[in-house]
């Protein structure tokens, strides 16, 4: 555990390393900060003094200490202002790098990463653990710099005046650290329990909000809300377990504190009784006492923050820290003048190890060639798409595209020669132009519109209040399933690459727009090699070659007619979709 943090703290130090111009100014400010803050209590201290009998008072040298007191009060605020801006552009800066990083971590991690963790927890790793992170960081600056340098400088102060009752405070103090110590060590584990426990409530409404039609249609909100009321319980049950544990170092070192600040009253009574001490003195080291004992108490807060914020970047250096996808090979080259042809050879592939999938599949597609792939759930359908597009690459064996074997070429240029249309739609917060563009950043607004009339979607998207201009919200907005399936398609018609990949890509249109869809995909796939993934056979009676897929292997390959006369699994498959209910 004591690995971890000091693990972690390295990390966090290698970018405030970046920003030491600000940390400088910040210990500069603070310096300031707490030397005119500790002159204070001297002019206190002359100013008492300045009463020097009954009636009788220095106001000449009163005033002139009240001038000092004014000129010293003005300077501690202009350095606490300035120490602020330095601490809260550091730590901004700071949380700004980590969060980018843990962005752009994301954008090259492979698929499989997003497969096994929940949105919503990677949402809240990069969200709230990064805010949480934030006010530790901010805490730490703003109150840990000051106080241990008032903590160093009040005991000067009190040295140079009484080394005796400087001594009685110095024995009393290693009691309050000992006791943030100890808390402070033991809450770590309960921010680490809070910070999961936060980061699975976020998962799970994300999950459920996503859901909410599915949860309503299936009268289910009883059994969510039940669930909800569990990891709500651990939340809440690990939250005021750190924030209890968290809460005993203040009340603990005040405590502490209040010891000293008594013993102090008591020893320096004592010397004014016998004169060696004047009542000025006296109240200057009670200042001093009181402004000792105080950091005490914010740095024991601090440290239960540090805790909370470490734990929480421990849970965002995850992501950064994860193993990104496997980059391309220096001699990778650009896959260029791109013929279609498409080669499998000895292909054998899993997504755990122990589970074999996809087991010696060879298969040769010929230029042009529109290859359907069908097959029961599970067979390996949509893992085959996901080789071809390189998001996880094969366990052994080799793919080929045009003779180039796709781990020798860029992912970007391998990607770039296939479009994609697939079952789940997606579309980004923006204006409908903006989406089709993705394709092609560089079309013509009637470029756009001819791909979109090729796609049947120029009709609704005219109607809309701002035409190709109006802007849609996250994923599609209030567009229904089949328009926004459409834009999809109008998307990869405006790119038009080489080869297609189409995932049920007419799943959630209606049968009359289906068939214009088919025309315009008959249209579109004229000359380049489709891949064609569908469980409705019908829309597959055109391929040149229909591939078979039963547990990982090709089990059956020919047209629809050929495979039809074997009356093997292609004929069952076909027959039971047409089957008499």
């Amino acid at each position: 555990m004591e690995q971890n943090r000091s693990a972690v703290m390295k990390k966090i130090l290698r970018y405030i390393r970046k920003y030491w111009f600000f940390l400088l100014g910040s210990l500069l400010f603070a310096v300031i900060t707490v030397t005119s803050t500790l002159f204070l209590p001297i002019l206190t201290g002359q100013a008492v003094d300045c009463a020097i009998g009954p009636k009788e008072v220095d106001f000449e040298g009163l005033l002139d200490i009240l001038w000092k007191m004014a000129a010293l009060i003005g300077i501690t605020a202009l350095a606490q202002y300035l120490m602020s801006l330095c601490n809260n552009k550091l730590t901004y800066c700071v949380v700004r790098d980590i969060r980018r990083d843990a962005f752009q971590r994301l954008q090259i991690l492979p698929l499989k990463y997003a497969d096994n963790h929940p949105t919503g927890e990677i949402v809240s790793k990069v969200i709230a653990d990064v805010d949480q992170f934030a006010d530790g960081l901010l805490m730490g600056f703003t109150q840990l710099f000051t106080g241990i340098m008032t903590i160093l400088g009040t005991l000067g102060f009190m040295i140079s005046i009484s080394v005796p009752i400087a001594l009685v405070v110095v024995i009393i103090t290693p009691v309050s650290l000992i006791v943030a110590a100890f808390i402070a060590k033991n809450t770590y584990a309960m921010f680490q329990r809070q910070s999961a426990a936060r980061s699975s409530q976020t998962a799970y409404i994300e999950e459920m909000i996503t859901n909410q039609r599915v949860v309503t249609a299936f009268s289910k909100q009883a059994d969510v809300l039940e669930g909800f009321e569990g990891i709500n319980a651990e939340l809440a049950a690990s939250s005021m377990r750190a924030t209890f544990f968290s809460s005993l170092t203040n009340p603990s070192t005040r405590f502490v504190n209040g010891l000293v600040y008594t013993a102090v009253a008591i020893t320096g009574a004592f010397a004014v009784l016998r004169g060696s001490f004047t009542i000025g003195r006296l109240t200057t080291f009670l200042s001093y006492a009181n402004q000792y004992t105080k950091p005490f108490n914010e740095i024991s807060g601090v440290m239960t923050e540090l805790q909370n914020a470490i734990a929480c970047a421990q849970r965002v250096f995850e992501i950064i820290e994860e193993e990104p996808e496997v980059a391309s090979a220096e001699s990778a080259v650009n896959l260029t003048d791109v013929s279609g042809k498409v080669e499998l050879k000895n292909v054998d592939f899993s997504y755990v190890k122990e589970r074999p999938l996809i087991e010696d599949l060879n298969l040769d597609v010929a230029p042009g060639q529109r290859v359907a792939i069908v097959g029961p759930t599970g067979s390996g359908k949509t893992t085959l798409i996901n080789l071809l597009m390189r998001f996880y690459d094969v366990n052994d064996g080799e793919i080929l595209i045009s003779d180039h074997e796709i781990r020798n070429v860029t992912r970007k240029s391998l990607r770039e020669n296939f479009g994609m249309v697939l079952q789940e739609t997606w579309l980004k917060s923006g204006s409908i132009l903006d989406n089709l563009r993705m394709a092609r950043p560089d079309a013509t607004e009637e470029e756009v519109m001819e791909a979109a009339k090729a796609a049947h979607a120029h009709g609704f998207i005219r109607r809309m209040p701002d035409g190709y201009h109006t802007v849609i919200g996250e994923d599609g907005g209030n567009l229904s399933q089949g328009q926004k399936q459409l834009l999809c398609i109008a998307r990869v018609m405006l790119a038009l690459p080489p080869m297609l990949i189409l995932d049920e890509a007419t799943s959630s249109i209606d049968t009359r727009t289906e068939l214009k869809i088919q025309n315009a995909f008959a249209l579109m796939m004229k000359g380049r090699t489709s891949f064609i993934v569908a469980h409705r056979l019908s829309t597959i009676k055109e391929a040149d070659v229909i591939l078979v897929l039963k547990d990982g292997h090709i089990v059956e390959q020919g047209n629809h007619e050929s495979l039809l006369a074997q009356h093997g699994f292609y004929a069952n498959l076909y027959e039971s979709q047409f089957e008499p209910a």
